[in-house]
């Protein structure tokens, strides 16, 4: 296969600028452990020091983020799982223009789920909290909440009306707090 040398030029500078992008991404959200560090000449580096004046307490945030990220790949995979028999619904000769076109409907009130949790997740982190998870059915939403603050009435009423407000669908709201108490 012939290829133009400036072909060959431009891939290679765009997979260099994707690799360099994913980088920069990457720093921004420093993972606990850093695989760059382990070519480090000097090992000392690798291990935690704490700060001076610094408490015994620490709080466990990357943590409970993975928790927040299992609860959406969980979320994900189930919903996959749908629009999979959604999809095979839509392409199957068998199926009548009626049920291809409630499974079309379906998968676009997924999108639209999808699309309106993750909206109303980032709104509920503008408010100030450093992780939120939202999950709605049937007009169910369920928000799980990273709070430094700990739990209060106060804060799950201020979320509640919040989501109440913004999403014109939602029935009923719980709030449930996770993190330092």
């Amino acid at each position: 296969m012939r290829t133009n040398k400036r072909t060959v030029w431009f891939l290679t500078l765009m997979s260099l600028v994707a690799v360099i992008s994913i980088y920069y991404i990457k720093e921004k959200a420093p993972m606990p452990f850093d695989g760059v560090k382990i070519f480090s000449s000097d090992m000392t580096e690798t291990a935690e020091k704490p700060k001076k004046g610094s408490s015994d307490k620490q709080t466990p945030v990357f943590a409970t983020s993975y928790v927040f990220e299992e609860m959406r790949m969980a979320v994900r995979d189930e919903r996959s799982k749908i629009q999979g028999q959604l999809d095979a619904k839509m392409t199957s000769p068998d199926s009548t223009a009626e049920e291809k076109n409630e499974a079309f409907n379906e998968m676009a009130e997924l999108t639209k789920r999808d699309s309106a949790e993750a909206l109303l997740e980032l709104q509920i982190k503008a408010l100030g909290y450093p992780e939120a998870f939202v999950r709605t059915e049937n007009g169910d939403v369920q928000v799980t909440v990273l709070s430094t603050e700990g739990h209060s009435a106060k804060l799950a009423d201020e979320i509640t009306q919040y989501v109440l407000a913004s999403w014109d669908h939602a029935k009923r709201v719980q709030v449930d707090f996770t993190g330092n108490q």
